[in-house]
């Protein structure tokens, strides 16, 4: 955590006592726990009754400690975030994220930062709703002084083993779960206040909630909260609350953490904190343990430090705290189950006589996925009929819709309606389809005749006055008397300009071509210029195009 001025002594005292005397202490009787903080001093309210969060292992929270102790042992006693100490941190930190399957980035601690100073480091867990981001973090870096083990060695390895321990359980996710190392907490926030500004404003109004930990292990600490009566701190307190803990106001801390950083952006913050340099009351003593009258932390930004400046209790509760907070906002059951459905293409064309296709896509919008039953609710033209391939999917797959007409099928636009009953709720959809005329106005003839000499290209064309899109496949009728139809390379070029092959050059004998009927699939207008040409590809054999027709 970083010095700033503080309240003197005797204004922090009168603060911590009117809050001690607002919640009355309650008696000590430890009480039993299937977790590893079994040494409770006060009895637990009720179960909570979110889903399930893991027990964070206190052995390896203290394993990452040790790391960070020797790596700032091996450069000069620190790990400022403008030292080898810092960004060696950072490779520790990384290369564990990295093994269990994060996907982790490297954020430039600029503008604004210190010169030299080491990068930040983001970590996103793959899977849960991205609009979705319950973030959590945690400053990397320490003072010049020391190493830094509790400020804020501590918050960054409680962090890391809830990461760890979140990749090993790989639960499914409903939000999305980032975690955050910051750079130059100690010179004034500089490292997630640079963090943030990079972001945009809708990469920020993702962001849920960020929780901040910073010194979660002082050696005569308590139990403190950030903004402890919003929403963002719910669950912490809620946590903390039910081991009879009576958490306080983190006032010590205010603005003087990460959190500001993110707050000030207009994001929801809490987090957790055990305190820093000023005075346990005897109120805080009585409910939490520990020394009343003596600093919270008294190595705070000294050499002392170190591994050895570590309250075991505080730290392997924070850690319990984030994992109920991590598992109840984006593992916990969500509140409902919704889906949503739509069309693609959402308007189509069709001859009648002839089918036409569109894709019914669903997905899932809250919570757990669901099956969704499909059916044509209204707006089916006479004559048609509707099927659906699948007619049930699971929210978040898709079906072919086929709409198949009859020649008897009046023209006209129509607004079929498409409705997906779902296990918790029904939805709508809506899709446009234009139905054009039979007869001789989709075919066009050219009974022109063009010579087919040996190595020479000729082109037809027929000029479409039908509406919509083009029937697909068209039907294409060739009649050309030529006496090797293998020397020929047929091409039927589109009005959007793309050619279609229907028949290929080459061979090992020669036949009289005649006349051939080919089905050309497509995808464009119907109306326009249609053209088809004819390559003689080989000498000695020659002949002439006697007539065409295209069915669009």
């Amino acid at each position: 955590m970083r010095r700033t001025a503080v309240l003197t002594a005797t204004v922090a005292m009168a603060l911590m006592g009117l809050l001690a005397s607002a919640t009355p202490a309650t008696a000590q009787a430890p009480p039993g726990s299937t977790r590893s903080d079994a040494s409770v001093s006060a009895p637990r309210s009720a179960p909570l009754t979110a889903l399930a969060s893991p027990d964070i292992s206190l052995p390896n929270i203290k394993a990452h400690l040790n790391q960070l102790q020797s790596i700032a042992n091996s450069n000069g006693g620190t790990r400022r975030s403008t030292t080898a100490g810092y960004t060696a941190s950072v490779s520790y930190v990384e290369q564990k994220l990295q093994a269990a399957g994060y996907t982790t980035r490297r954020v430039t601690c600029t503008p604004g930062c210190t010169s030299g100073a080491g990068p930040d480091l983001i970590a996103d867990w793959p899977g849960g709703d991205e609009s979705q981001v319950i973030m959590s973090g945690a400053h990397l870096d320490s003072v010049s002084a020391g190493p830094g083990i509790n400020d804020n060695g501590s918050g960054s390895s409680m962090l890391l083993e809830v990461a760890l321990t979140l990749a090993a359980q790989r639960p499914t996710m409903t939000k999305h779960v980032r975690f955050g190392w910051w750079s130059d907490e100690e010179q004034g926030l500089l490292g997630s206040r640079a963090y943030v500004n990079s972001l945009s404003s809708t990469d920020r109004s993702k962001i849920k909630q960020y929780l901040n930990f910073d010194m979660v292990g002082s050696p005569n600490g308590g139990y403190f909260i950030n903004n402890i009566t919003t929403t963002a701190a719910a669950d912490l307190r809620a946590f903390y609350n039910n081991l009879g803990l009576q958490p306080e106001e983190n006032t010590e801390g205010a603005n003087r953490s990460d959190d500001a950083s993110f707050r000030n952006a207009g994001i929801a913050t809490s987090g957790v904190a055990a305190g820093a340099s000023a005075t346990k009351t005897s109120a805080q003593a009585a409910k939490w343990g520990g020394t009343a009258g003596g600093a919270y932390d008294s190595c705070y930004h000294r050499s002392c430090d170190t591994t050895a400046n570590i309250n075991d209790t505080i730290l392997d509760r924070s850690g319990d705290a984030l994992a109920y907070a991590i598992w109840t906002q984006a593992v916990g059951t969500p509140t409902g189950r919704d889906f949503s459905i739509n069309a693609s293409p959402a308007s189509g064309s069709v001859q009648a006589g002839q089918p036409v296709t569109t894709t019914i896509g669903t997905t899932t919008t809250t919570g757990a996925a669901q099956t969704v039953n499909l059916t044509t609710a209204s707006g089916l033209p006479s004559g048609a009929t509707a099927s659906f391939n699948p007619a049930s999917v699971t929210s978040g797959g898709s079906s072919t819709l086929t709409l198949s007409t009859s020649a008897s099928t009046p023209t006209g636009t129509y607004t079929v309606t498409i409705t997906g009953t779902g296990e918790t709720a029904t939805h709508t959809t809506t899709w446009t389809v234009t139905v054009t005329g039979t007869g001789g106005n989709r075919t066009f003839t050219n009974d022109t005749n063009f010579t087919i000499n040996d190595l020479t290209t000729i082109n037809s064309s027929v000029t479409s006055t039908a509406t919509g899109s083009a029937v697909s496949p068209v039907r294409v009728s060739v009649t050309i008397s030529h006496t090797c139809a293998e020397d020929l390379q047929i091409r039927l070029r589109g009005p959007s300009g793309t050619y279609y092959t229907i028949d290929s050059s080459g061979g090992t004998s020669c036949t009289s071509y005649g006349t051939r009927i080919y089905s050309v699939p497509v995808s464009q207008q119907a109306s326009g210029t249609w053209t088809l040409q004819v390559t003689d590809n080989y000498r000695y054999d020659t002949g002439f195009l006697d007539t065409w027709s295209v069915t669009v």
